[in-house]
């Protein structure tokens, strides 16, 4: 038997628990919960930098932020020269066909980073917007697709109905569906099966920019989930900590409060757009089989990171909370492999730097020497003695004009902000929604430590002066990417 194909599918902004197999009380996602029977569910899935452009770099070269040194959001950073070695990169010096279809966000746009091609559509890039004066062409294949269907006009976009990118407003889809960016993916993507090189296994990066605001879903799908039961808001005993940061009435902060109404709303969205994609992902999986494909090819499904969703009054993502940085994970072997664990739910704590070794080992391509990810092959092929992958997990994003670190083993959660030295302590198991900080109860404090002297040994070293003798040191100033990535791009821009 020759080599797998293999699918990667990375939607944006789905949180970990919003599929129905994790027990969402109101999220239906029957294709995702038939690919997770069919393959291995890791619970505890998360994004160790949890925004579009540093996760996407974990996602490409399976390595940690201390590695690829993208520690915040930072748009107009030249991806090859910093991140040379990719998971598609070694796809293709492998022999495969290598195909990119949906969100990328990296620069330059249409870099190519070891994929044979590129298909675009990353939703409303406000850098590439501006820099090309909305000259779509440069940056974007869907909206020059859009304005050459039928009724449409050459001024179509997908900001037609007004919905901001990153606004809790919820409306339906202005247009027919199948104009919809999530219906354009699907379609894409069964296309581009007929035009690949038939005498090579393929490497397919799938990427929808939904769940991701805007809320725009088809008129069916919003209708489903707007009488589910109303929005109740999860607070705790911690939420002060972050008071400075507040906006209450802003429909597009992070952090605030809104009416009831707004965010009961914008969950019907939300949760609109995911129903749509587990349709178009039903659509591929259904059209793998009519190519003769199904049994060779390997499926991936994560997120880059999740959604606060109103949760302790927050929204949107880069933060350390369970909506935010917990992810979907599922990796399904090709039905032809032997030995799968079918349908199991492992707890262990994986991050999304693991799914590049992951997918190499499946599908027997080398492990780059530059991955610190790790394999999570010999789990989905159910080997006796897989242990936990790792004892826990460090991540890190530049939020709230400081550095907002956490760790997390699954179970507990301790988060330490740079600014002030914020410090907040988690009982997951206890505490799923997080609402208790254990840190500032003496009962707690052994606990405390211990979790404080972890953050000090994965924070030891480090050029923003985290640590001095032995100790959290708040107040440091701090870098969206750090310096020996920095100077990578320089050395790249001076030759």
């Amino acid at each position: 038997m020759g080599k797998p194909n293999v699918i990667l599918i990375c939607v944006d902004e789905w949180r970990g628990d919003c599929l129905s197999a994790d027990g969402h009380p109101f999220v239906e996602t029957p294709h995702l919960d038939e690919l997770a029977r069919s393959g291995v569910r890791f619970s505890k899935g998360y994004s160790a930098t949890p925004t579009c452009v540093p996760a996407r770099v974990a996602l490409f070269t399976g390595q940690s932020q201390e590695k690829h040194g993208r520690v915040g959001y930072n748009d107009g950073v030249p991806f090859d020269a910093a991140h040379p070695v990719t998971i598609q990169g070694e796809f293709r010096k492998a022999g495969y066909h290598t195909q990119a279809i949906g969100k990328m966000h990296v620069y330059p746009e249409r870099g190519r980073i070891g994929f044979d091609d590129v298909i675009l559509h990353d939703g409303f890039l406000h850098h590439s917007r501006r820099h090309f004066k909305q000259n779509f062409a440069f940056f974007d294949d869907y909206v020059p697709w859009l304005r050459r269907q039928p009724g449409s006009t050459p001024e179509a976009e997908y900001f037609d109905h007004g919905v901001n990118c990153n606004s809790v407003v919820a409306r339906p889809w202005d247009k027919a569906e199948h104009l919809h960016p999530s219906h354009w993916i699907g379609t894409q993507a069964i296309d581009w099966m007929y035009r690949r090189d038939p005498s090579k296994p393929f490497f397919l990066y799938l990427s929808w920019h939904r769940p991701h605001p805007p809320y725009d879903p088809p008129q069916w799908a919003i209708d489903q989930y707007l009488d589910i039961d109303p929005y109740k808001p999860v607070a705790g005993n911690w939420e002060q900590d972050w008071d400075e940061f507040r906006n209450d009435g802003d429909y597009q902060a992070a952090f605030g409060d809104l009416p009831d109404r707004t965010v009961h709303r914008a969950r019907a969205g939300y949760y609109g757009l995911m129903a749509q994609i587990d349709l178009q992902i039903n659509r591929i999986k259904e059209s793998l089989a009519d190519f003769g494909l199904a049994e060779d090819t390997i499926i991936a499904f994560t997120s880059d990171h999740g959604e606060m969703m109103g949760d302790h009054h927050m929204f949107r993502k880069g933060l350390p909370y369970e909506g935010s940085a917990r992810v979907p994970f599922i990796v399904a072997d090709a039905p032809s492999a032997k030995g799968s664990a079918r349908g199991a739910v492992m707890d262990h704590v994986v991050e999304l730097r693991d799914l590049m070794p992951t997918l190499l080992d499946l599908a027997g391509v080398d492990i780059p020497d530059s991955v610190d990810g790790r394999s999570l092959a010999p789990h989905v092929r159910g080997e006796p003695g897989a242990g936990p992958v790792r004892d826990h997990l460090h991540g890190e994003h530049v939020y709230f004009g400081q550095n907002i670190h956490w760790l997390t083993d699954g179970r507990i959660k301790y988060v330490w902000g740079s600014a002030k030295g914020v410090e907040q302590l988690f009982d997951l198991e206890a505490d799923p929604d997080e609402c208790r900080n254990l840190s500032r109860e003496d009962a707690s404090a052994e606990l405390l430590q211990l979790w404080r002297s972890r953050m000090v040994d994965a924070l030891d070293g480090r050029e923003e002066g985290f640590v001095q003798d032995g100790a959290l040191v708040p107040g440091r100033p701090v870098v969206p990417i750090l310096a020996h990535t920095r100077e990578l791009i320089a050395a790249a821009a001076g030759r």
